[in-house]
């Protein structure tokens, strides 16, 4: 959530900036600014009214005490009808907080200068491609085939216990994700990330203050009679531990493996096949809350850790710097991983990591102190390491063979077996 201060300062700026994401500013900025200065004038009269009645009642004390008991009963009198007119306009200044926040609501995170201007996904730029060239047989099979084939994943079961987009990983093919979840976190934790299995539902509070509500309200599974969500993705809950907290050491470094849920409201096709796009699925994250100072240099560093793990998979990968108009309501700037699906002839999204500067620290009123003690507030960021739907496919069908399916060298140990016969 943008700060009010920051607005009025740079107004100008973030309107332009602002486009990049295709969102218009002017009018909710007017509208902004104009309730904030009706706030700051209401709250001078509130603070001269309660002033003047603080003043009153010493008078009417003087007054009892000096037996004069009518002229301390027209200042009682006074008072209170002071005091109605204070309370009349903290009412109303209560309504126009909630006006303002409404109106912040609307508004998504100021863009990076760096992010380019575009509006859909072919407008975003790649900016790094790994030295593995992309397989081109038109012999090789998409993973759908490929799970059934060698009975790692059924999907009518799936479809027939849940609903499409629910998929059951059976025997080594529950073997290969369990293996897979175990690699990314300790590949996390020896760069540093400290692990955590958080709740798997959270509450409004939370999911606001990541900035996933209001925003994505529909993509989000809610259970009504207890107003909870299940999470997205690990980082609502993760981000959410350091809520109201003032930071005293940077950087703070969190992972985790969660299941992730989401309604993906509208998916239909050929894109939704298989892996492609689920409602539930397996996914390993990574979380830093770090000094604004250091944010960007950390989020270069968090790029370079999930590449490492890519490079490791022996997969063919890109990373694109998303456009304005692919970029996400709350993030300043996000590189997104893709991975060359050989059976689809398509690149598959895999990770996107992304700095959101004090969007959700302002939320969630995460802080820290200065040198001189003035607070200020931090910077959050977050990655996939990585989502498995995906790169579970990429593996299945860039590893194929007329001998089985080979398993990367590196997964092995989790694993106990080097080929899927």
């Amino acid at each position: 959530m943008l700060h009010i201060n920051d607005i009025k300062k740079f107004k100008q700026k973030y309107i332009e900036l602002l486009k990049v994401k295709n969102f218009d500013a002017d009018i909710l900025f007017e509208s902004i600014i104009e309730k904030d200065n009706q706030r700051r004038s209401n709250q001078q009269q509130i603070d001269l009214l309660l002033s003047k009645a603080n003043q009153i009642s010493k008078q009417i004390g003087e007054f009892y005490k000096s037996a004069k008991k009518n002229e301390g009963d027209k200042l009682k009198e006074e008072s209170l009808q002071i005091k109605k007119k204070a309370k009349k306009l903290q009412d109303g200044q209560l309504v126009i907080e909630q006006e303002i926040r409404n109106i912040l609501l609307q508004i998504p995170n100021i863009p990076n200068p760096l992010v380019p201007k575009g509006n859909t996904d072919i407008d975003n730029v790649v900016i790094r491609q790994s030295n593995i060239i992309p397989k081109s047989d038109d012999n090789l099979k998409p993973h759908w085939e490929l799970a059934k084939e060698y009975n790692l994943i059924d999907f009518e079961l799936g479809n027939k216990i849940t609903g499409s987009g629910f998929p059951v990983y059976t025997m080594h093919g529950a073997k290969l994700q369990r293996a897979l979840i175990t690699y990314f976190l300790e590949k996390n934790i020896a760069a540093g990330y400290n692990e955590y299995l958080p709740p798997h539902l959270v509450n409004e509070e939370s999911g606001f203050g990541t900035a996933n509500l209001p925003d994505k309200d529909g993509q989000m599974y809610h259970i009504n009679e207890d107003n909870l969500y299940l999470i997205p993705t690990a980082e609502v809950p993760i981000t959410n531990f350091f809520r109201d907290t003032i930071v005293k050491d940077f950087p703070i470094k969190c992972t985790a493996y969660t299941p992730c849920f989401r309604r993906e409201a509208g998916s239909y096709g050929k894109d939704v096949r298989g892996l492609n796009r689920l409602h539930q699925f397996d996914k390993v994250e990574i979380v830093q809350v770090q000094h604004p100072d250091k944010s960007y240099e950390t989020l270069d560093m968090m790029v370079e850790h999930v590449a490492s793990i890519i490079d490791e998979l022996g997969l063919s990968y890109r990373i694109l710097k998303l456009c304005g108009g692919d970029l996400s309501f709350a993030s300043s700037l996000t590189f997104d991983f893709e991975v060359f699906s050989p059976g689809q002839k398509k690149w598959l999204e895999v990770s996107s990591v992304s700095n959101f500067e004090s969007y959700q620290a302002n939320r969630l009123k995460l802080r820290y102190k200065d040198n001189d003690g003035k607070m200020h507030l931090c910077h959050t960021l977050n990655g996939s390491a990585l989502a498995l739907p995906r790169i579970y496919a990429a593996l299945l069908e860039n590893n194929q063979t007329s001998k089985g399916i080979k398993i990367p060298e590196v997964l092995q140990r989790y694993t106990g077996f080097d080929i899927l016969l």
